[in-house]
């Protein structure tokens, strides 16, 4: 993981983003990208005839405080130890960041901004969704992997390899259901073998949901990366019903999650 782009902003989960980038960065000797976006779209209004107003007063406040922001990034980073770049887009949050993250090994977001399920979506790159407050330490002391078999569990498990190179402990966490489908659990754990990661296997028992067996499991485990594909079931159906992807999205105690489609 060589190129690591991160969401820029000033909300409150920007240091641990910032301060995630960094240390993956350190731990890999990568380059971070900082991504600055002004949506333009959010400074232009079309009424019913089609005719299209442009706030330019307040969109020319917004590019300034965003160069601004840039410039403050750059005076912050520029005697840091780690590579870097700013990179300034005008589309919508989710269209600028999967753009960004085209050569990219990694985006760093906050689960708090909202992007995390749809960028996951759209973008070919794993996603690292953090709490606000709470950065990703390297090496890892306790990751686990949430694997259902599908293809996004894959996906998901092999961009996850470089961060679970040197993890004091992996567990494959695989929850107990009537209709087993897509790849066994033994063939994660084959697969991190021949990365030289050794991983135990957990085959829990269901208990409400797979959502909450996987979180009471994580959460006694000290687990503190979730490696898991998103969204494997239909978003319309995760919308309607819940489902694992969106449960830990929505969880304030769940650890930083790394997630990919």
């Amino acid at each position: 993981m060589r190129s690591i782009l991160v969401q820029a902003g000033r909300d409150p989960g920007m240091s641990a983003r910032l301060d995630t980038a960094m240390n993956i960065a350190r731990a890999h000797e990568g380059h971070v990208t900082l991504l600055l976006d002004t949506p333009i779209d959010r400074y232009v209004t079309v009424d019913p005839y089609g005719g299209t107003y442009v706030a330019r007063d307040a969109l020319e406040a917004a590019l300034k405080e965003d160069d601004a922001l840039a410039e403050a990034f750059a005076g912050r980073l520029q005697n840091d130890d780690v590579p870097f770049d700013i990179a300034q887009y005008e589309l919508p949050p989710v269209d600028a960041l999967a753009s960004g993250a085209r050569l990219a090994d990694i985006t760093v977001v906050s689960r708090s901004g909202g992007l995390s399920g749809d960028l996951a979506m759209v973008s070919r790159t794993p996603v690292l969704a953090l709490p606000d407050s709470r950065a990703l330490q390297l090496p890892i002391g306790v990751a686990c992997i949430a694997w259902d078999g599908g293809d996004e569990a894959a996906h998901a498990l092999r961009a996850a390899v470089p961060l679970l190179q040197g993890a004091g402990a992996v567990h494959v966490l695989t929850v107990l259901t009537d209709k087993a489908e897509g790849f066994p659990p033994t063939d994660a754990l084959r697969y991190l073998a021949r990365h030289d990661i050794k991983a135990e296997l957990h085959e829990l028992p269901r208990g409400n949901s797979i959502e909450e067996t996987l979180a009471t499991a994580s959460a006694q485990m000290g687990v503190q990366l979730m490696v898991m594909g998103a969204y494997g079931h239909s978003r319309v159906r995760e919308f309607l019903f819940g489902g694992v992807t969106r449960y830990f999205l929505e969880e304030q105690a769940a650890p930083p999650l790394l997630l990919a489609h």
